[in-house]
């Protein structure tokens, strides 16, 4: 499933196992300060699924968009709404709807969270280098989670330099799976309605609600 290696990033702890290296830090900083100077995102993405033979066991695509704390999610067959104060989940294939509280301070997943802070408490990080690829200078940073319960024991993500946007992640499990996340476009300070952020169930006719909340 897609949050299987995206709740990576929402998991908080607060333990200190050593130190991240500052030249990661800095490059880490610089991509949250840009990220949070937009009024808003359109990113694509797409998902591929390794396993510890490097074959391709599946791959996603999807769009995200992104304003303040409000998000959506289009993915092959879900829609992920939330307008800051509540999450719609809508499965397409059974045409139902969960619906539960926002919590902006709990460990559930935003999209915000791949882009900008979610590197501050969970993780070590260090700069492993740069590498130039279709025509950009890429910034290799390897983060090791300070939780080493975690199904995952490393993300390497990789920022452009020049835009300091981050344009993929892969996520090494213990398992020998990989997800790898690209982001194929970027749209900085997109025009988008805050209605797209909530669910309109009369947009899906015969819908099934289910409240969590």
């Amino acid at each position: 499933m897609f949050f299987v290696s995206l709740s990576a990033f929402s998991q908080n702890n607060s333990n200190s196992l050593g130190t991240s290296d500052p030249d990661a830090k800095k490059i880490l900083e610089a991509v949250t300060a840009k990220f949070k100077s937009y009024s808003a995102v359109k990113a694509t993405f797409q998902l591929q699924i390794e396993n510890s033979a490097g074959k391709v066991q599946g791959t996603k695509k999807g769009t995200a968009y992104m304003k303040g704390n409000q998000y959506k999610l289009e993915l092959n067959d879900q829609e992920i709404f939330c307008n800051g104060k509540n999450v719609w989940n809508y499965d397409k294939s059974s045409n139902e709807v969960q619906l539960s509280k926002f919590d902006p301070n709990g460990n559930s997943f935003t999209p915000q969270k791949i882009f900008a802070n979610f590197y501050d408490k969970d993780f070590l990080y260090k700069l492993n280098g740069e590498k130039k690829e279709g025509g950009k200078t890429l910034q290799e940073i390897e983060l090791t989670p300070t939780d080493k319960s975690k199904a995952f024991f490393k993300i390497l993500a990789y920022v452009d330099k020049a835009s300091k946007n981050i344009v993929s992640t892969k996520v090494f499990e213990k398992n020998g799976n990989r997800y790898i996340y690209k982001v194929t476009s970027f749209t900085p300070n997109a025009k988008i309605a805050d209605s797209v952020f909530a669910f309109d169930a009369k947009k899906y006719p015969g819908v099934e609600v289910v409240d969590l909340q």
